[in-house]
């Protein structure tokens, strides 16, 4: 059976599997639309936040990313990964005891200010449709290879899908669909792993492999590291080490912070800790999150190292000399369809030679690397379609997620809470939907004009947060001190900063996107740190000079910090 029967069979039977579980999981209320109920088991609540939160960029772009800049990818791995833990240990629980629906609910209640409430929603749509462009760029990503149609045609179908179940189920639908589709991406992602770390080091286990020595076709021992055989081919071809970074260090500091941070402070994630019954509960899915994330987070840097060989290999011959485009493998020519590989024979030689700078003959996007890495390393055809199935699950699972960000942030805080407090739950479910419904199409633009490649689109987002709302909700738990006032100039300040400065360097002014322009050189991927230093300043500097935190919210911060009873340690 070819790949695209395939494909179609195992993408088919996915979406029919998330589209049944949907139907049978719909939210009959406006509890169940945003929180599930509250009543998800905590594994299960694990899985469905590990799905929610390894979007398309973990799943698509981020061993794309590491396979083409080595060392320097490693600030996504560790800003996501550390930022998952500043969620789970200093934010989670302590939202979750709050017992609010959304991340605005609480800024709006701790802050006891409508206009708080308003800028954070205002924060929380603006960070989700920024994510979300990187989502629905992954599905047209996905389909356009895979089902053969165009980018385009590929975002659309995928709006179709989330459209269905985000809008019917709400929060109870997605959790129980994203259950199913972390068992499928995580699958899809280390079968590939798995297969291609045997092939060429004979370890079963690609973090082992990805250490190892490699074996020749025979599975002798060559006595060349892996690593060692990158940094060679990587010098040979003028692309800097893999294994040394090009960035500097302040960069790279910068960078990991705005990812981490952005990532404790992104409100899609924030929100799956209110569909457990207990703190408790919500304390144990975190940490089950946390191993279910760390399973495809240790493989990453693995698989981007043997996709890098065997694409360097595959299309320079083993002489490093280039092949012959009639002879060359069918995986360049079935990604050249989609526009995402394209070939310029500068030479006029026939042959295909990918390298740095003006010998340079290949445009490869970032993008394909996990999706055509079955294809390069000749694994079976059913591989190569489960790979589009978790690359689709990835991206929906998230998709979702955000979508009902932006629906409760419109429905439940922006009409509920501020403009129509009298409406009924059934009226809010309703506006709930449409708004969905309009996210869904705005996202779908987005996918189809992305405005980078989707690690890129992604990390500007976690920026985005990290600038925002972390600091507006991390002074909310742990500060007695900081006022309305001083709350929404940070979010109000910090946000427009790192809005402006990316702005201006994506969009205005490209050409100077460079560590020679940027502000103490830090790129417009790290600049969400400095936002969120800018809104933390503002916010003591502003609350110190306004009226102090009435006493009733100074109890609620402490009622949120300590269990009723427990008080604060002392000698005896």
């Amino acid at each position: 059976m070819d790949v695209q029967t395939l494909t179609y069979l195992i993408v088919g039977f996915t979406f029919a599997l998330y589209i049944g579980i949907a139907i049978w999981s719909r939210a009959g209320s406006t509890k169940e639309f945003y929180v599930a109920g509250g009543g998800v088991h905590p594994v299960m609540n694990g899985m469905a936040t590990a799905a929610d939160w390894m979007s398309a960029a973990s799943f698509i772009s981020l061993a794309g990313i590491v396979s083409f800049v080595g060392y320097d990818g490693s600030v996504y791995l560790m800003g996501w990964t550390g930022g998952y833990v500043l969620l789970a240990l200093c934010m989670a629980p302590y939202l979750r005891k709050f017992g609010k629906f959304t991340v605005p609910d609480f800024i709006g209640d701790r802050y006891y200010s409508q206009t708080a409430r308003t800028v954070a929603v205002i924060c929380a749509i603006f960070i989700s449709f920024t994510y979300i462009a990187g989502q629905m760029r992954g599905v047209g990503v996905v389909f356009s290879r895979f089902l053969e149609v165009d980018i385009e045609t590929g975002v659309y179908i995928g709006m179709a899908v989330v459209f269905f179940y985000a809008v019917l189920g709400g929060m109870k639908g997605i959790t129980y669909t994203q259950v199913a589709q972390y068992c499928v991406l995580i699958f899809a992602f280390m079968v590939p792993a798995i297969f291609i770390s045997v092939m060429m080091t004979g370890h079963i286990l690609p973090q082992l492999g990805f250490g190892a020595q490699l074996i020749d076709a025979a599975g002798n021992n060559t006595g060349v590291y892996l690593l060692d055989k990158l940094d060679g081919l990587s010098g040979e071809l003028g692309f800097s080490q893999y294994t040394e970074g090009s960035k500097s260090m302040l960069d790279v500091f910068f960078i990991t912070g705005a990812l981490m941070f952005g990532t404790a402070g992104l409100p899609h994630v924030i929100v799956r800790f209110f569909t457990v019954p207990k703190v408790k509960d919500a304390r144990i899915s975190a940490g089950w999150a946390l191993v279910f994330i760390a399973i495809m987070y240790t493989t990453v840097p693995a698989l981007a190292a043997f996709s890098r060989v065997n694409m360097i290999e595959t299309i320079n011959g083993p002489e490093s000399t280039g092949v012959a485009y009639e002879t060359a493998p069918e995986w360049i020519k079935n990604w050249e369809k989609t526009g995402l590989i394209q070939w310029d024979d500068k030479n006029a030689d026939g042959k295909i030679y990918y390298a740095k700078g003006d010998t340079n003959e290949m445009k490869i996007d970032r993008d394909i690397m996990v999706l055509a890495t079955p294809e390069i390393a000749n694994l079976p055809a059913w591989v190569i379609a489960l790979v589009a199935a978790g690359g689709l699950a990835a991206a929906l699972s998230t998709s979702a997620g955000l979508l009902l960000v932006i629906s409760t942030s419109v429905s439940h805080d922006l009409l509920k809470k501020n403009l129509m407090p009298d409406i009924s739950d059934k009226k809010e479910l309703m506006y709930a939907r449409i708004a969905s419904a309009a996210g869904i199409v705005m996202a779908g633009y987005f996918g189809i004009n992305p405005p980078g490649f989707v690690a890129a689109v992604v990390a500007i987002a976690f920026g985005l947060a990290a600038s925002s709302l972390f600091p507006a909700i991390i002074m909310g738990i742990f500060s007695r001190t900081v006022n309305k006032e001083g709350a929404i100039a940070g979010m109000v300040l910090g946000l427009g900063f790192s809005a402006l400065y990316i702005i201006y360097f994506k969009f205005i002014n490209p050409a100077a996107n460079s560590a020679d322009h940027w502000f103490l050189g830090i790129s417009p991927e790290g600049i969400g740190m400095l936002g969120m230093m800018i809104n933390f300043a503002v916010a003591f500097a502003v609350s110190k000079v306004t009226t102090a935190v009435p006493q009733n919210v100074v109890d609620m911060v402490e009622s949120i910090r300590f269990p009723k009873g427990s008080g604060e340690a002392h000698d005896h």
